[in-house]
């Protein structure tokens, strides 16, 4: 029960038995007869596991709010427990009736923000001499308090968090039974404003820099892809073994022996020792090959009171010194690689029980950063990814998950994927133990806990590194990763960098035209100083490699465009392939020259430019055109295939214009077009008709 305290002025709005989650869905338990749910009057802690639904990606303790340290005093106690409860029930009618109105949804998280900004707001009053109940404090000191916490280096970001509770603190104040510093400290200016973080247009996140971006990805896609199938192999093979094991040891000595007759049958040994003079056995898995569970693995100690034992193990360890052994037992062979120093091998020494159990850790941690990273799904979305994800949407594979941020109703949403992230959800599906989640412990023990996003990613780069001499990769730089700046890179790639590969066998292409109808704020897509210089460099090859593509079809006698741009590109060429034919060249003479010859071409959907972007004489789009400050070359909106001495139609754009013409001729055609719209389809048709004669067909 919540003793009154003599600073209160009026009876709180709720009453101290009532539950704090009113109106929401309830888990099944915690809609039981006497079920245990947090109340007003719980004064140490309100535990809300069992009671609402956790996300997945948030753990037990981040789930229930401790009313401790400095909220202990009873003041602080009663206001932080009224505020919260405001807090939680924002659109109660007795909340909405007393006129308070704050923004955003009440979780248990935001709760336990809340308990620690006030925690500092209590122990800033106590260290600065002010009066231990704050019903005295003025605006001046929760300015001050403010200005300490900015002063200490912390982040924009957190003192904007600490700001916009105190602003909801005066907002609430009409509520609340104990007093507060009566208005806005910072009246008329935003939570933003006040702690001076990044505009609400601008984008604080960082990008994925390129030189941990690329080798983490094709790190990822070579576990899921050309790894996984030796790991799940032997976790088979584990599994089958520990399902027929006998507990008992009767009958191992024949057993032994008959095992021992096989000459495929080799003893495992531990990798570390397999190049020794003296390798040591693996007992507890041979006990497990023999048929035995692993906790017999002691019927091969040697023992003066047993000397069954010191034979078996006399046998064992002389088929060892004959050289029969392998690190490889559960597998066979496993996929070969080539190794830094240029070796070519197996990429892992030997998968034995220990090794498979972090082999599969990485299994899940690469698949969770392919997953976040080549999808824009958040972090809390990819946790909640439950088995059998993988759908049809709008005839296209989907990821089926659960949104949480932003909202309290868990709504289902649908995130388009492509080949690479169905492939890389398998096998976490595979190695995941939950009855229900793709991403959870792989330990059998641990199915209730949580597993943290940017710990898997961490993970995956040191066992990726520490590795990398077996498997061949990239050395990944041990930068600073966290999943929502996969999302930031991943909307900023699509837009401005389709069409390249990023890994063996994953176009960013195919990646791109998934991700991009995948919602994600626009400002995540502006280009980044880091991969500024990387995208030039990439876009120069792709236009290289396109020049070159040209360049060998024409000297192929292929046509390769038409119109007044085209010629000029074919004269081009024509020089080139006469001034390597005169210096007796060969291809990469050819490259060469392609390299050093000033060849415009800006490649298009609908034609290409072969205008000078430093002097675009002729430009049609440059007509009567306001130049936007600072911009070089054509203007791309104002073109006008038909008619710019710098058009170059291609053969691949001719059929885009022949269904273009169909398209108009029908609403030509179609006595319902308004005229304002026939109009225009015949303009378009002119133009289409326009293009066809500078092809040199009939159209």
């Amino acid at each position: 029960m919540i003793l009154p305290l003599p600073q209160q002025r009026r009876p709180f709005l709720f009453r101290d038995d009532e539950p704090v989650v009113r109106g929401r869905a309830l888990l099944p338990e915690a809609r039981e007869p006497g079920a245990r749910v947090p109340r007003l009057g719980d004064t140490r802690t309100w535990d809300f596991n069992g009671v609402l639904k956790r996300p997945a990606n948030v753990s037990a303790s981040s789930w229930k709010v401790n009313f401790s340290r400095e909220l202990e005093e009873p003041y602080w106690n009663l206001l932080a427990r009224e505020f919260m409860m405001i807090v939680m029930n924002r659109r109660h009618p007795v909340v909405l009736k007393s006129g308070v109105v704050l923004e955003g949804s009440g979780i248990p998280v935001t709760l336990n923000h809340i308990a620690s900004r006030l925690r500092a707001a209590a122990r800033w009053g106590r260290e600065n001499g002010r009066p231990v109940h704050p019903d005295t404090w003025t605006a001046a000191d929760l300015r001050q308090h403010i200005t300490g916490l900015a002063a200490a280096g912390l982040a924009p970001e957190t003192v904007r968090g600490h700001v916009g509770t105190l602003k909801n603190l005066a907002v609430a104040e009409p509520a609340l039974s104990l007093p507060w510093t009566i208005g806005d400290p910072w009246p008329g200016q935003s939570a933003r404003d006040v702690a001076r973080s990044q505009p609400g247009n601008a984008i604080a996140t960082p990008t994925v820099p390129p030189k941990t971006w690329f080798p983490l990805i094709r790190a990822a896609w070579a576990y899921v892809h050309d790894f996984a199938p030796d790991v799940l192999r032997a976790d088979g093979r584990v599994r089958e073994l520990s399902a027929n094991a006998r507990l008992s040891v009767v009958g191992i000595d024949t057993r032994l022996e008959q095992w021992l007759a096989e000459p495929e049958n080799k003893i495992p040994v531990h990798v570390a020792s397999a190049g020794a003079p003296d390798p040591q056995v693996n007992w507890n898995l041979l006990t497990l090959l023999l048929g035995y569970d692993r906790i017999n693995s002691s019927a091969f100690t040697a023992s003066a009171r047993d000397p069954l034992k010191t034979r078996r193990r006399e046998l064992i360890l002389n088929t060892v010194a004959k050289g029969r052994t392998t690190t490889h037992a559960l597998t066979g062979e496993l996929v070969q690689v080539t190794r830094p120093d240029g070796t070519t091998g197996p990429w892992h020494p030997g998968i034995d029980l220990r090794a498979l159990t972090d082999l599969k850790t990485a299994l899940r941690n690469a698949a969770f950063t392919l997953v976040v990273g080549l999808s824009m799904m958040r972090d809390s979305e990819v946790h909640e990814i439950l088995r059998d994800p993988v759908v049809e949407h709008y005839n296209t594979p989907a990821i089926a998950s659960t949104k949480i941020k932003g909202t309290t109703n868990r709504p289902g949403k649908h995130w388009w994927i492509a080949g690479p992230l169905v492939e890389a959800l398998a096998v976490a599906e595979a190695v995941s133990l939950h009855p229900e989640r793709v991403f959870a412990p792989v330990h059998t023990s641990r199915q209730g806990g949580t597993i943290d996003g940017p710990l898997m990613l961490a993970a995956f780069v040191r066992f990726v590194n520490t590795n990398r001499a077996w498997t061949g990769l990239d050395a990944i730089p041990a930068t600073y990763i966290r999943p929502h700046m996969f999302r930031r890179t991943m909307a900023m790639l699509t837009d401005q960098f389709p069409g390249s590969e990023i890994a063996t066998g994953i176009q960013l292409k195919h990646i791109a035209a998934r991700a991009l109808a995948n919602a994600t704020t626009r400002g995540y897509a502006a280009s980044d100083k880091e991969w500024a210089k990387y995208l030039e460099d990439a876009l120069d090859n792709v236009k290289f490699r396109k020049i070159k593509d040209l360049y060998e079809r024409h000297t192929a006698g292929e046509e390769i465009g038409f119109g007044p741009g085209a010629e000029r590109v074919k004269d081009a060429f024509d020089q080139i392939a006469a001034t390597v034919k005169a210096r007796n060249g060969d291809a990469r003479t050819a490259d060469s020259l392609l390299r050093t010859t000033r060849i415009h071409i800006r490649f298009g959907m609908l034609n290409n430019c072969t205008a000078d972007h430093t002097n675009p004489v002729g430009a049609v789009c440059l007509e009567n055109a306001i130049v936007p400050e600072g911009h070089v070359g054509p203007l791309d909106e104002r073109c006008r295939p038909d008619r710019c001495a710098n058009s170059m139609i291609g053969p691949e754009h001719l059929p885009i214009y022949d269904s273009h013409q169909r398209t108009q001729l029908e609403l030509i055609n179609n006595p319902s077009t308004p005229a304002c719209r026939r109009d225009l389809a015949e303009r378009e048709l002119d133009i289409t008709r326009n293009v066809f004669k500078m092809a040199g067909e009939s159209p």
